[in-house]
């Protein structure tokens, strides 16, 4: 089984690359299912039902979210009704809070994928659950090869320190962990200790000739005078796609391989 993970996609520059790369990825890799994390798609903050559609159309299977998962308000109502947006699975429990951290789907074999997504609480000035507890709570009861085939955790943080530490904690009771929210592609995918894939971050869908999709203007205002005269823009134009293929046993839903995916041309190495 081969899942496709597509990390933080970045405002329209983003969206393009979504739309120009996955037919290619999809026509040299044959992924039977595809992840996208959509948190960033609308200007860089949020999501949007429209671009949530258009990710659909394109054949995404579940979009997983972040810290900006509800910053567009008109994605709320769209949250609750389509489970296959999801959100952060460790925000605090209570009637407000839209939609699920979980989505589990059939891929086009009839293979049984269970998506998790989490937020870390290390430097993210989120007022949310201990992810570590929601995930245990969570892997109580959706086990692989009891009531899943696979199992893929976005883990959306900014420490490495931190989605290590979740790594090795669930190692073996997920097919992969995927950091997500940094915006920049680690170096250290692998398979840990007891089967599980791993990545501290795939990386940005969007133009890294940007400071982590912004334009340079008004970030470099703040590190050069201490304040943004100017307002944060997202930059356009070329992208690069980034991402994971995660190749999984069929018998036992650990993982055999984990491959980087870039797609485009930023002086970035290419795996494609």
């Amino acid at each position: 089984m081969k899942i496709l993970f597509i990390g933080d996609v970045f405002g329209e520059s983003g969206r393009e690359a979504i739309k120009k790369y996955l037919p290619e990825i999809r026509k040299k890799h044959n992924p039977d299912s595809v992840i996208v994390n959509g948190e960033n798609s609308a200007h860089g903050l949020g999501i949007t039902q429209k671009i949530a559609e258009e990710f659909f159309d394109l054949g995404v299977n579940c979009i997983t979210g972040g810290d900006h998962s509800f910053d567009k308000k008109e994605i709320i109502p769209f949250m609750n009704e389509d489970p296959r947006l999801i959100r952060p699975i460790n925000f605090p429990q209570h009637d407000d809070i839209p939609g699920n951290g979980i989505y589990s789907y059939r891929d086009h074999k009839g293979k049984f994928v269970t998506v998790i997504n989490a937020m870390g609480r290390v430097f993210m000035n989120a007022l949310i659950d201990c992810p570590f507890k929601a995930l245990d709570k969570t892997l109580a009861n959706i086990k692989l090869k009891t009531n899943s085939d696979a199992i893929i955790v976005d883990f959306h943080c900014e420490a490495t320190s931190e989605i290590v530490c979740m790594g090795h904690h669930i190692d073996g009771r997920v097919s992969a962990v995927l950091g997500t929210h940094t915006h920049i592609p680690t170096a250290d995918h692998r398979i840990l200790e007891n089967g599980t894939a791993y990545q501290s971050d795939v990386g940005m869908t969007g133009n890294y000739n940007s400071s982590i999709g912004m334009d340079f203007k008004a970030p470099m205002q703040a590190y050069l005078i201490g304040r943004r005269l100017d307002k944060m823009e997202p930059l356009k134009g070329p992208a690069m796609l980034c991402g994971a293929l995660v190749e999984i046993s069929e018998v036992t839903g650990l993982a055999e391989n984990i491959t980087p995916i870039r797609c485009g041309d930023h002086g970035l190495s290419q795996s494609f």
